[in-house]
Parts: structure tokens; sequence; C-alpha cells
């Protein structure tokens, strides 16, 4: 076993934002405005599993409405009130509040910062190889592949 170096500790906001704001091809990407990312888990060297510290504007999502097939994902709301969207309707969240999406379940979720302060949440997922994701709303999947995300028309044309 290799000795892989360990980062000292810091403050989670002074992890440098992440260089692209979204990886959605167009038209998707720009519906990203408002977000910034902080990826905390490949900040820190992990590999099994992501961190992102995530800042919502005023008006911003934090993705279009998705499900993985493969990953599980968890958010925890750290400041601000963030509504939560599920196939089961809207709820608005609190700090304090989670939700958590086990893998394969079908519920597609986003958070949407509908107040005029900003929103601080942790989202953690793990990094399952060949996931898929499903946005239900917009005519887009997702596939792992080699790593990467591609993404794809529902009629299965690449974008």
């Amino acid at each position: 076993m290799s000795a892989r170096k360990v980062k000292p500790p810091l403050c989670a906001r002074a992890v440098p934002v992440r260089d692209t704001p979204s990886v959605y091809p167009e038209p998707f990407a720009a519906k990203m405005a408002g977000r910034e990312k902080r990826r905390l888990g490949d900040y820190f060297g992990l590999t099994n599993f992501g961190v992102n510290l995530t800042r919502l504007a005023p008006g911003a999502m934090s993705a279009l409405r998705h499900s993985h097939e493969k990953q599980d994902e968890l958010i925890y709301v750290l400041e601000g009130r963030p509504t939560l969207n599920t196939n089961a309707g809207k709820r608005q969240l609190e700090p304090g509040d989670c939700a958590g999406f086990p893998a394969g379940c079908g519920d597609a979720a986003n958070l949407v910062n509908e107040t005029g302060e900003d929103v601080w949440y942790l989202e953690v997922g793990d990094r399952t190889p060949g996931d898929n994701v499903d946005y239900p709303d917009d005519d887009l999947v997702a596939k792992m592949v080699d790593g990467q995300w591609r993404f794809f028309h529902k009629d299965g044309r690449p974008y």
C-alpha cells in the first residue's frame, strides 16, 4: 500500500470553487447560473465518495431534477432555506435538515433557492462506476463512461 499525502484541515469555504460551473451541455449548463461548488472530496483526494460544499444564490438551483441508478446521494442544509423538489412535490428545508436518495429509488430531486438569501449545503455521493442518471423534466440522460459524464437526448443521440 502506497502512502498518500494527507492535506491539513482548513475552512471548507477556502477550497476553490470548481472551475467549470456545470458539466451539463447547453442549454442546460446556463440554468446552473448562481451555483458554486467546492469539491471538498476531490481537494482531500477522496476516491470512494464525493463531498461538495455548494452555495446557491437567490434564484439558483442545485441541478436539474434527477435520479441516479447506481449512486447514493445525501444533502445536508447548513444555511438558508432551499426548496426540495421531488416526485412527491415541494418542501422547504431549513438549516439542519437533510435528505437522502438511495441508488435506484427513482425519486428525482433537486434544490432551488426561492429566497433572497444564499443557501449553503453539503452534498455527498458515492462514486460507483457505470452510473446512469435520469432527468424526467428534460430531454437529457447522463451515463458515467470511463470516469466522465456523457450526455444524451432521451432518444440516444449525443449532445
